[in-house]
């Protein structure tokens, strides 16, 4: 699974301000709404949902927030860099810069995981995340990030 697949420009946000999770999630619902279709509060009620169960805070300043939808047409990335780093409850108990939303039909079982676990892959790349905390454009990071998965699949 290419992130190219699941992320396109329109769905990166460069400069993210949030002051806590709750802003992070509803500001990357407001985002994931405009580019999937999808109403603003089922996406952040999902997002919220799944953050009660555990955090999605993985650490080293990053966030991997997931929800399944009904109804939801395929798998569907958002990224955001935040402006300041954010408490997200994570599991090393550093503050979140750096968020990818997944967003996948509720019959999207493999697919879903396969998606979570490429995401992690890539985002567990110290060089890549110093690369995007260094963008200024929604251009630049998504080149970043979809240029990590064309060189894995190459290698």
């Amino acid at each position: 699974m290419d992130i190219s697949e699941l992320l396109s420009v329109d769905s990166v946000v460069s400069h993210l301000k949030a002051t806590g999770k709750k802003q992070a999630l509803q500001e990357l619902a407001s985002v994931a709404a405009k580019t999937s279709g999808r109403d603003e509060r089922e996406i952040f009620d999902i997002l919220l949902e799944r953050e009660r169960l555990g955090t999605t805070g993985v650490g080293h300043g990053i966030a991997i927030p997931h929800g399944k939808l009904k109804d939801l047409d395929r798998l569907h990335g958002f990224f955001a860099r935040l402006e300041r780093p954010i408490d997200f409850d994570a599991i090393d108990d550093e503050p979140v810069d750096l968020v990818f939303v997944l967003l996948a039909p509720e019959t999207a079982g493999a697919d879903h995981l396969k998606a979570l676990a490429r995401v992690s892959r890539l985002l567990r790349d110290s060089a890549v995340c110093e690369k995007i905390r260094g963008c200024d454009s929604p251009d630049a990071i998504y080149a970043i990030l979809t240029e990590q998965t064309a060189t894995s699949h190459a290698a």
